[in-house]
């Protein structure tokens, strides 16, 4: 017997242990990228669509929030002025739309802070909870135009639609504090409080969308990056809106990211990656991950994007309103979608 025949398989069962042995890996990883990748629908190509037909006056809106809030300067802890009065826009605006707004109140790093919470209360089954969330606290280094003023800006307009709204399920939308380091991920995060006491209430939070840095978009090639292996999968240019989640959220970003694509004329990406991998969780949807809850990030990926991510130049004249405008009307759809089905 030669050498090469001695290792050779000499039944069917070692024939297909060999195959297994050689395919199995090819197998985990398709079955892997398409965990992570697959997605519904079809995103729309190129420039946004024409706002003709739907709420002309959303872009100018939605840019008076950013440069309100972008006037205040930076909101942290560290200038508690600042912060209570981004607190009090935030609050007064969403009133002016009828709706009843809740401090809800609790020790920060030094001293009280609070999460502005609006509460439409479901009609058919309230004690499951649509939640959608942005943070209005900025670095200290930064006014926040993109982070996060962009994501308070969409937030606010989602409140204007909620007044007269009677869901079947309970729909929550909050300004977190703190989200920022230094309390990124440490008990005095807005949002791991909120998440605690959903999960205290034993509420059944059946999705909750983290709106973040939401303004900045390049057509340039080139001007998006990913970290890896996510810029194998993905197109270079930075002119989309991502949902992002963790792999045990992936029903829910197929669910959301299907029902944005149905009516938003905006290029939009979906991926449900491992939370290792960095920037997958990068903001408030974290949180309800800690409490085993769906969660997803709706995001202008910031770092991978956004020159201006954390700094200074951080200004609302590099923000694009019309995009904007496109994810409120999406996400007025998936909000919709989650709320009454």
């Amino acid at each position: 017997m030669s050498p090469r025949s001695r290792w050779l398989p000499r039944s069917r069962f070692e024939w297909v242990r060999l195959w297994t042995l050689l395919l199995g890996p090819v197998v985990l990883v398709a079955v892997f990228v398409h965990a992570v990748v697959g997605m519904p629908g079809v995103s729309h190509v190129g420039p946004p669509g024409d706002l003709v037909g739907l709420d002309t006056g959303l872009p100018d809106r939605l840019t008076h929030h950013v440069h309100h809030l972008v006037r205040i300067g930076p909101r942290c802890e560290d200038r508690p002025g600042s912060l209570e009065t981004a607190a009090i826009y935030v609050t007064q605006t969403l009133e002016s739309f009828g709706l009843n707004v809740e401090r809800q109140t609790f020790d920060g790093r030094l001293g009280p802070v609070a999460n502005l919470v609006v509460e439409v209360r479901g009609t058919q089954s309230p004690r499951e909870v649509v939640i959608v969330g942005a943070h209005y606290d900025t670095v200290a280094e930064s006014a926040g135009a993109d982070d996060n003023a962009s994501g308070v800006a969409v937030l606010l307009e989602l409140g204007r639609a909620l007044h007269g709204y009677h869901p079947a399920r309970t729909v929550r939308l909050i300004a977190f504090v703190n989200e920022e380091p230094p309390s990124f991920r440490e008990p005095t995060m807005g949002s791991l409080h909120a998440a605690r006491a959903s999960a205290a209430a034993q509420e059944r939070v059946v999705g909750m969308l983290s709106l973040e840095s939401l303004g900045y978009y390049r057509t340039e090639p080139g001007s998006q990056q990913y970290p890896w292996p996510l810029g194998h999968f993905y197109p270079d240019t930075g002119d989309f809106v991502a949902f992002v989640g963790n792999l045990a959220s992936r029903p829910l970003v197929q669910r959301t990211l299907g029902a944005f694509r149905e009516v938003a004329r905006i290029p939009s990406e979906g991926t449900a990656a491992p939370g290792v991998i960095p920037g997958v969780g990068w903001s408030d949807h974290w949180a309800y991950w800690q409490m085993g809850f769906p969660a997803v990030m709706v995001t202008g990926t910031a770092p991978f994007r956004n020159p201006g991510y954390h700094d200074a130049s951080d200004r609302p004249e590099t923000l694009d309103p019309v995009r904007m405008a496109w994810i409120v009307v999406g996400l007025r759809a998936v909000v919709e979608m989650l709320a009454n089905e």
